[in-house]
């Protein structure tokens, strides 16, 4: 289940040279990055319950995991000398980060309201198929064999992992209205983020959405539900956990990987997410792996690796 603040920051103009039959070095790169990022981001559910066990809400996670990572970020970019953005990008950014990224949260939880959580992970996950569409009609990307083969794969892997489920029509409505605004987000940002050093963007969009659940927070306190923090040293080292291992390293690996390959394959790539997600917890929260588990997640990497094998250029 991806929660994250993803933005691409660059794509394959159309009049690139076709890729060479094999991948380049700097491909496989990028392809351990993401893989670096979807493994990350996929231990962030179990990080995530073992904070709410220790009595923390989704409202304070949030807060916590974005206002740590941006101050990381901030002072990792001071360090480094990062280079930022002018005024009115950065803007750009930030609002993308703190509205793109807000609207598909809420959504995604919103719906886990109201249909299975199983179900709604399935319907977020429709999202790389949106993007390598939305990618080929305003990112020029172009949909070959290669990538509709892969997306095919990782698409019916990702419906087997993740499992089926029962929902009301509302829940499953927000569901695809997450996968939706997610998309559109990442493609936004393909364009918005072009150029822009990956660890700019990154504290951008940290920032944003830190102000965006700072807000919603003080709104909720003054309405008489203040934010619930953890009871227990174990449920602070899992928030911790989630916004530096799931936030931090995880959009930075993300964002380096996708200067490298292209919008719809990198979100291909990510649908690692749930098979590392149904991993961690079949080995540390002792959830049973179906069949069906198992073979979703063996065609998921069968996707990824036909996908890597062919070359990573937005043309192959």
């Amino acid at each position: 289940m991806s929660q994250s603040p993803r933005t691409p920051a660059a794509s394959t103009a159309p009049g690139d040279a076709p890729a060479a039959p094999h991948t380049p070095p700097s491909a496989w790169g990028g392809i351990a990055l993401i893989a670096i990022s979807a493994s990350a981001f996929g231990a962030m559910a179990i990080f995530a319950r073992a904070a709410t066990a220790s009595g923390a809400d989704m409202f304070a996670m949030l807060l916590f995991r974005f206002f740590v990572a941006a101050m990381l970020l901030l002072l990792w970019c001071r360090i480094q000398r990062v280079r930022f953005p002018s005024r009115r990008q950065s803007l750009h950014i930030a609002l993308m980060g703190g509205i793109g990224y807000v609207g598909q949260s809420l959504c995604f939880f919103g719906a886990l309201q109201y249909a299975q959580a199983s179900l709604v992970a399935l319907l977020l996950y429709l999202y790389p198929v949106f993007v390598t569409l939305l990618a080929a009609v305003f990112l020029h990307e172009r949909l070959t064999s290669v990538k509709l083969g892969a997306l095919v794969l990782c698409s019916l892997g990702t419906a087997l992992t993740v499992g089926g489920g029962q929902g009301q029509p509302l829940g499953m409505a927000l569901a695809v209205a997450a996968a939706l605004i997610y998309s559109g987000y990442i493609i936004v940002g393909a364009r918005l983020t072009r150029g822009v050093d990956a660890r700019a963007t990154a504290t951008l969009v940290c920032l944003a959405a830190t102000v965006s659940f700072g807000l919603l927070a003080a709104v909720r306190s003054s309405q008489g539900l203040p934010l619930r923090w953890p009871a227990e040293i174990g449920g602070w080292a899992a928030l911790t956990a989630i916004a530096v291992c799931s936030t931090v390293i995880a959009i930075l690996t993300f964002f380096a990987g996708l200067q490298r390959l292209g919008a719809g394959r990198a979100s291909m790539l990510s649908t690692l997410e749930p098979v590392v997600t149904v991993l961690l917890a079949a080995m540390l929260l002792g959830e049973t792996l179906t069949a069906g588990q198992w073979a979703g997640g063996a065609l998921i990497l069968a996707g990824v690796l036909w996908l890597s094998a062919r070359g990573t250029s937005a043309n192959t």
